[in-house]
């Protein structure tokens, strides 16, 4: 069989009960899209776990002229409403079991691609968003009100393609999906991008994947469906990376040789987690991206790759620096902010400072909001800190804090419950040893909660809430509890 045939015969979509090929998908998409245009859907929201009917929506959506807006199964219920009024959201797809988040609204049920989903009609409002919004994605900062990132269909697909390109020479031809559908990063990295190249996307409940809400990772039930998928990709947050390599190196086991490639992105995750995780067999790339730039910009890979930088820029991409560091992105920009600005730049500020090598590899220092500025006058990014401190395998999370203050102070959270003071004390004199002096950690405390949503401690998606942080430790720290801390992003 010729490979042109292999594609053409390949599965699309494996849900772990059946395999869906092009010519079932497309009949789906067919039907589902003409009836949101004969309901007069105009903005349709979706609220549902990893299923080849989210995947359906996605498509029917798209097709059908219809701006889709993927709301995170771990929104909280008032960034929920504030998405949907914001977005003018007149039409919201669910499981039929959830269809009573909408008491009000008029709902019919109806079966996608094997699962049955309520439909319900809501009195969205016109919302103001740029021309050519094919999707809205909302991520969230300090605040926890979500921003929603208006997308372009040309923008997506060039994203989509510039991976397909970059890619090629691995042959991938199963990946699995490990993070949610909701989150920009899987939808064009994880769906889109294997699609357009005829790859099946391994698609299953995020619980059989080990992972529930935002952030509780589940990291040997995610091995186990590593072990049983088989596939070639796959595509993790940094903390996800960190926990299954400390599992293998504990359980002296090996990543399964299936692997090809392992993208790392979302936060820095530094030379030392990429070197340890390939030391276990996961074949780890970090890359780089943001909403703005419907998601991946750079990315390491096989035969160009730089541990610690973010990769040089995909096909897609251009990238370039400003003049006080900025770092500022091209070539697949949103179309702008829901009802506020418009991206009609060919560049995009992108608020990281980093450096471009000579040999064309991407660095992220950490965010121009976050810098702080020591009490001896040195700028110092809180991230770049981080990073070498999470390097150590025993570190799970870390926050640095220092500004006007004569050294900087940390707060670390240990990546098991048994970890010694003395394991986190190796990790901070380990990290001390690559930084410069006026960036080290001088004192550190061990976290009193989780940097999570759920302790208050980070929002709805997982970004560290840096002010409550310092509240809660200030008095060990010996800082002051209202430091002049930037929001974050």
């Amino acid at each position: 069989m010729s490979t042109d045939s292999a594609v053409a015969t390949r599965p699309l979509l494996d849900d772990g009960l059946r395999l869906w090929h092009r010519e079932e998908i497309e009949g789906e998409v067919d039907s589902l899209a003409a009836h949101l245009r004969a309901v007069g859907v105009r903005v349709l929201a979706t609220s549902m776990d990893n299923t080849p009917a989210w995947i359906i929506a996605d498509l029917a959506a798209a097709k059908a002229g219809i701006v889709h807006v993927p709301l995170p199964l771990f929104f909280a219920p008032d960034q929920v409403a504030h998405a949907v009024a914001n977005a003018g959201v007149d039409g919201a797809l669910m499981p039929a079991e959830f269809a009573g988040r909408w008491a009000a609204a008029p709902t019919e049920l109806r079966s996608v691609a094997g699962q049955s989903l309520a439909l319900s009609r809501l009195q969205g409002k016109a919302s103001l968003m740029p021309v050519g919004t094919a999707k809205i994605t909302f991520t969230s900062g300090t605040t926890g009100t979500p921003k929603g990132v208006c997308l372009s269909a040309d923008a997506m697909r060039k994203v989509a393609n510039g991976l397909v390109s970059a890619l090629g020479p691995l042959e991938i031809d199963r990946h699995l999906c490990a993070l949610p559908f909701s989150v920009l990063l899987e939808n064009i990295a994880g769906v889109m991008a294997p699609m357009a190249r005829g790859a099946t996307c391994i698609v299953l409940p995020l619980v059989r994947v080990g992972l529930t809400g935002s952030s509780a990772f589940d990291v040997g039930r995610f091995h186990e469906c590593v072990e049983t998928q088989r596939p070639h990709s796959t595509i993790l947050l940094p903390q996800m990376l960190r926990a299954w390599t400390a599992y293998l190196q504990q359980a002296r086991r090996r990543a399964p040789d299936s692997l090809r490639f392992v993208a790392v992105g979302g936060a820095a995750v530094g030379a030392p987690l990429i070197n340890a995780a390939r030391a276990v067999g996961i074949p780890a790339y970090e890359g780089y991206g943001l909403s703005e730039g419907a998601s991946v910009q750079t990315l390491n890979l096989p035969g160009a790759d730089r541990a610690g930088s973010c990769g040089r820029p995909l096909p897609h991409a251009r990238v370039r620096m400003s003049n006080d560091g900025e770092l500022l992105i091209g070539g697949s920009l949103f179309a702008g902010y829901l009802g506020g600005h418009s991206a009609d730049s060919d560049w995009w500020p992108t608020g990281d400072l980093g450096m471009i090598d000579g040999e064309g590899f991407i660095h992220v220092h950490g965010r121009r909001s976050n810098v702080l500025i020591t009490g001896f006058g040195r700028n110092v990014s809180p991230e770049w800190v981080e990073t070498a401190l999470r390097g150590h395998l025993a570190v799970a999370q870390a926050i640095v804090f220092g500004d006007n203050q004569p050294s900087l102070s940390a707060v670390l959270w240990p990546a098991r419950t048994g970890t010694s003071d003395a394991e986190l004390s190796t990790a901070v004199d380990a990290a001390n040893a690559t930084l410069p002096d006026y960036a080290r950690v001088h004192r550190w405390v061990r976290a009193r909660a989780p940097f999570s949503a759920e302790a208050g401690l980070a929002t709805s998606n997982g970004r560290p809430q840096r002010r409550a942080i310092l509240h809660l430790h200030a008095d060990a720290l010996g800082l002051a509890p209202a430091g002049a801390l930037s929001e974050d992003r």
